[in-house]
């Protein structure tokens, strides 16, 4: 009788006799490197030029409690001063440098390509903190003194963009007081924990 038990349990799979399978879970833990221009616009665009900046990020999900991944995200940027504020200021150099950190999500749509390359649309909202020093240097002669300023800000960002997964093309929009820019990012993504 075992030996008939058994051989019943090898030639049929054992989701015969179970009911629906249970939902497939993943989570993960991902680091993610950027880099890329920062247009600044509005107020910001008055006094400096094309900008660039890098970023490190973790992210997180779980698609049985959240259906999008939280993330956190670390930058440097810098912004050099332009050459027409220096034409019409008593300024020979400004230079602003930031230090952002972002907190948010992100959400992944249905890929629109599959079978040659993955190709999926996602988009993403943050609350920004950032800290800023600015460089103020005055040319000869007009009796101003140089000096370092020290501000944080706080503000937010959306953007969307195109996942490969492991390698992302985002745009986003970051607006803080008189401190707006567009950023276009190249992200390389690496798991640091998976299960499925």
């Amino acid at each position: 009788m075992k030996k008939i038990l058994l051989l019943i349990i090898i030639l049929f799979p054992l989701q015969t006799f179970a009911g629906d399978p249970p939902t497939s879970r993943a989570t993960g833990v991902f680091l993610a490197f950027g880099v890329g221009p920062r247009l600044p616009i509005g107020d910001l665009a008055n006094s400096t030029d094309l900008g660039y900046g890098f970023n490190l990020e973790i992210s997180y999900t779980d698609n049985e409690y959240i259906p999008f991944f939280l993330f956190i995200n670390l930058g440097l940027e810098q912004y050099p001063g332009s050459q027409s504020f220096y034409q019409v200021s008593d300024y020979s150099n400004f230079s602003t440098n930031a230090w952002p950190v972002n907190l948010g999500v992100r959400y992944f749509f249905t890929p629109v390509l599959e079978k040659i390359v993955l190709l999926i649309p996602f988009v993403e909202f943050s609350g920004s903190f950032t800290y800023f020093k600015k460089l103020h240097e005055f040319k000869a002669g007009t009796g101003r003194n140089n000096f370092v300023e020290d501000i944080t800000k706080f503000g937010f960002t959306a953007g969307a963009g195109i996942s490969m997964f492991i390698l992302d093309i985002v745009g986003a929009y970051h607006f803080m007081e008189n401190n707006q820019f567009i950023s276009v990012d190249l992200r390389v993504r690496i798991p640091l924990y998976i299960n499925l």
